[in-house]
C-alpha cells in the first residue's frame, strides 16, 4: 500500500506540473543571466510565463530593470519589451527560488588551472537552490558539464533540502546549443536535448520546453543527454584541429589552406568545411573535450584523439607568434620592441564573447617577448574584467593606423571584411582570410 501511495504521490505532483505548464500559471526561474540565461528568460517572458531572472551580477539586474542589454545580439528593445509585460523580474535574492515551478540553471563550467573540471558555480548553485526548494519543482541544468554530473553531484546536494528526487521534485538536463549571433538558428529554432532522472521528470521537462522551442529531443538519462552536448563540440574540436594541422602541413608545401578549403567544400557530399584559425575561443569548445576527458579516467580510458585535438588547437597560438616574428624578419626588425595591433579580441565574428578567446592568449605570449600589443574590436570598445586575464581589465580599443610594425588580424569581423587595406603600408599577418585586396602586403597565419 506504501508504494501505491508514493506512485499516487509522484503521478499528482507530475499532473499538477503539466497542468500549470499548461494553463501558463507555471513560474519559471532562470539562475545566470548570461548569453545563454537570457535568452532563455527572454523566451518564456515572451510566452506569457510570469518569469525570475536570478544573478548575483546587481549590475546585470540593474540594466535590466533599465531596460538595457549588456549582450550585443540582444537589442535592448526586446528587453524594453520583456520589462514591460508585467511578467519579468529579476532578483539576486535566492529566497525567490520558492516562487518558482521550474528552475533551470545556467551557469559557467570553466576548466581549473589544471585543465580540470572547476565545478564551484555549479555546486553553489545547487547548494542555494537546495535552500529554497518546496515540493513540485522541477530543477533543469544546462551547463555543459561531463557525464553523471547531474546525478552524482547535482541530486545529492537538492537532497539536503529534505525532499527526494522523483518523489517530491524532478531534476533534468538539457544542454544548451546557443550560437551568439547566429542569423539561421536562435534559442526558440534549435531542437533542445532532454534528459531526466525518471520518466515523469522527462514528460514534465520535455513540456515545459515545448513551450518556447521548436522541438524536443528525448534521451533515456542526463547521461546521455550530458554526452550529447560533450559529442557535439568534441566533433568540432577534432575537426578544427585536423583543418589546424592542414594548414602547418600546406603552408610548408605552399599550398593555401582558404583555397583547398573552398574547393573542397564545393563536394555536395561526405564533406563538411571547417576552418584554421589563431586558436579555440568560447565557453565550448576549448573546455568541453576536456570533461569527458577527465572523467573517461575514471573508467581507465585514455581518450587520445580527444586529447591530441586538444594539443593541436592549444599550439595555435604559438604557431602565430612564430608567423610574426618570420614578418617580421623579412622587416629587418625583431619582435622585441615592435608595436603589434591585434585586430579582434572577440572569440567569433560580430559578437562581443571574449571568453577563452585566443587573442588574450596571443596578447601574453607576444609580451612576454617584449612585443607592445594593442587591439582594435569594434565589439570590445573597452577590456571588460575577467577570471583569466584579469591584468587586461581596462584596456582600450585603438584605431586601425600605420603606427605600428605588424597588424594581426585574429577575428573576422565584418568591419574588417569592409576595411580598405589598401591604406595600410606595414605588413598584415591575417589569421582568418580577411584581406583580399591585391597589393597589400598581407601574410597568412
Amino acid at each position: 500500500m506504501k508504494g501505491d501511495n508514493m506512485q499516487d504521490t509522484v503521478a499528482s505532483i507530475k499532473d499538477d506540473m503539466l497542468q500549470k505548464i499548461d494553463n501558463k500559471t507555471a513560474v519559471i526561474g532562470v539562475i545566470g543571466l548570461g548569453y545563454v540565461g537570457l535568452p532563455l528568460l527572454n523566451c518564456f517572458v515572451e510566452k506569457d510565463f510570469q518569469s525570475i531572472g536570478f544573478d548575483v551580477d546587481e549590475k546585470k539586474i540593474t540594466a535590466l530593470f533599465e531596460g538595457k542589454s549588456y549582450i550585443k545580439h540582444i537589442p535592448s528593445s526586446r528587453i524594453q519589451k520583456v520589462v514591460s509585460s508585467g511578467k519579468f523580474h529579476a532578483t539576486s535574492d535566492y529566497s525567490d527560488l520558492k516562487k518558482c515551478d521550474a528552475v533551470l540553471m545556467a551557469v559557467p563550467t570553466p576548466l581549473s588551472k589544471n585543465r580540470e573540471p572547476d565545478m564551484s558555480y555549479v555546486i553553489a548553485t545547487c547548494e542555494e537552490v537546495s535552500k529554497n526548494m518546496r515540493p513540485g519543482q522541477i530543477i533543469i541544468l544546462e551547463s555543459t558539464t561531463y557525464p553523471g554530473t547531474t546525478d552524482e553531484l547535482m541530486v545529492p546536494i537538492l537532497e539536503r533540502s529534505g525532499l527526494k528526487v522523483n518523489e517530491d521534485f524532478y531534476v533534468a538536463f538539457s544542454p544548451e546549443r546557443e550560437d551568439p549571433n547566429n542569423p539561421n538558428y536562435t534559442t526558440e529554432t534549435i531542437p533542445k536535448v532532454v534528459g531526466a532522472t525518471s520518466p515523469e521528470g522527462l514528460e514534465v521537462a520535455e513540456k515545459l520546453y515545448q513551450q518556447v522551442v521548436v522541438q524536443t529531443v528525448p534521451v533515456s538519462s542526463t547521461r546521455a543527454a550530458e554526452a550529447t552536448k560533450l559529442m557535439e563540440n568534441i566533433f568540432r574540436s577534432v575537426n578544427i584541429a585536423l583543418v589546424n594541422e592542414l594548414k602547418v602541413t600546406f603552408m610548408r608545401m605552399g599550398i593555401d589552406i582558404w583555397e583547398v578549403v573552398e574547393a573542397a567544400k564545393t563536394k555536395p557530399f561526405g564533406y563538411m568545411p571547417f576552418y584554421p584559425g589563431p586558436g579555440l575561443g568560447g565557453h565550448c569548445i576549448p573546455i568541453d573535450p576536456f570533461y569527458l576527458t577527465w572523467k573517461a579516467r575514471e573508467y581507465g580510458v585514455a581518450t587520445r584523439f580527444i586529447e591530441l585535438a586538444g594539443e593541436i588547437n592549444t599550439s595555435m597560438p604559438e604557431f602565430v607568434v612564430g608567423r610574426a616574428m618570420d614578418v617580421l624578419n623579412e622587416e629587418g626588425k625583431p619582435l622585441r620592441g615592435s608595436k603589434i595591433l591585434i585586430l579582434g579580441l572577440a572569440y567569433k565574428a560580430n559578437v562581443d564573447d571574449d571568453r577563452e578567446s585566443p587573442s588574450y592568449r596571443l596578447m601574453e605570449l607576444l609580451e612576454h617577448k617584449g612585443a607592445e600589443v594593442f587591439y582594435n574590436d569594434p565589439y570590445v570598445p573597452v577590456i571588460r574584467p575577467s577570471r583569466e586575464f584579469p591584468h587586461y581589465a581596462g584596456r582600450e580599443s585603438e584605431e586601425i593606423s600605420n603606427d605600428y610594425d605588424l597588424i594581426l588580424i585574429a577575428t573576422a569581423h565584418d568591419e574588417y571584411k569592409a576595411f580598405d587595406f589598401s591604406k595600410i603600408t606595414v605588413p598584415i599577418l591575417d589569421t582568418r582570410n580577411v584581406v583580399r585586396e591585391n597589393g597589400v602586403r598581407v601574410f597568412k597565419a
